[in-house]
């Protein structure tokens, strides 16, 4: 006896593959829609706002496919010889099509600038500030420690393309950045910050950041910068205060002490290997 197989048949147990192929990293990350897991006290706003646009978004999508459906059931030609019946207009419907999306865009725009004036709140009491300034190509560290008796300097930190720089901060410390360019437009980002801030010539940005996750993260410029754009890279790296301090002391005693304007450096067109090299 030969079994049959029914499209639904195919269709649950092609469902009951995908799922069960995923792992559960995998499965952890459709559940965020996509994003990385959130190493903040902030991302947690931007993680709300993201879910709930794509779930609206789904919402309407579901409603207006709903639509579309009936309307083909519905209203389709019977006979060849008979067309549907035409309206000139119909003011409900007009109405409606016409008030809904502005609801929609109110209440997306009202909790949009709710989770905006979250991440961008500023308490004036941070608990250490560190200047990222960004270079073509990569980014220079300062971390304004003076007040800090553990460490009592400014110490800095300057990557290059070919060595990414390293960014320390301590864990559950809120943290003012005060992001700078010297050069172009750049923007510092961490993915798992679930923000970014554009590093602008001539100008400051600021923003607070307290992360809660230890870890080692990648941190990259979001902006398109110039040839070696894709390079501008930099490690992440969320440790308890007492490691942050250590790190901070070990570059105090390699002589990094004092704020750094410019990295020379970073301005610098690498030379390439002999693996690049095109014969």
């Amino acid at each position: 006896m030969h079994r049959v197989l029914t499209p639904r048949k195919v269709f649950a147990g092609a469902a009951l593959l995908l799922l069960t192929g995923c792992s559960q990293e995998t499965s952890d990350q459709w559940s965020r829609w996509g994003l990385p897991v959130g190493i903040s006290e902030q991302s947690g706003h931007i993680g709300s706002l993201w879910s709930g646009a794509w779930i609206a978004s789904m919402v309407v999508g579901v409603i207006v496919w709903g639509l579309i459906a009936y309307a083909v059931i519905r209203f389709r030609r019977k006979r060849h010889d008979e067309s549907p019946k035409q309206n000139q207009y119909n003011v409900p419907l007009e109405i409606m099509y016409t008030i809904l999306p502005f609801l929609i865009i109110g209440v997306l725009f009202m909790y949009t600038v709710r989770a905006q004036d979250a991440v961008m709140e500023h308490t004036g009491k941070p608990d250490h500030v560190i200047k990222a300034l960004g270079q073509k190509w990569s980014w220079t560290f300062d971390y304004y420690e003076a007040d800090n008796p553990a460490v009592g300097a400014v110490i800095h930190n300057a990557g290059t393309v070919e060595n990414y720089p390293d960014l320390y901060l301590p864990v559950n410390t809120r943290i003012l950045f005060q992001v700078e360019s010297n050069d172009v437009i750049h923007s510092f980002w961490v993915p798992e910050f679930y923000f970014k801030m554009d590093a602008i010539p001539g100008r400051t940005n600021t923003f607070e950041v307290t992360p809660t996750k230890v870890g080692t993260y990648l941190g990259k410029c979001a902006e398109l910068c110039g040839s070696y754009h894709s390079e501008m890279l930099f490690n992440v790296h969320v440790v308890s205060v007492a490691d942050y301090n250590a790190y901070l002391n070990g570059l105090k005693a390699k002589g990094q002490v004092g704020e750094i304007a410019v990295n020379p450096q970073t301005t610098e067109v690498p030379v390439p290997s002999a693996k690049e090299t095109v014969k």
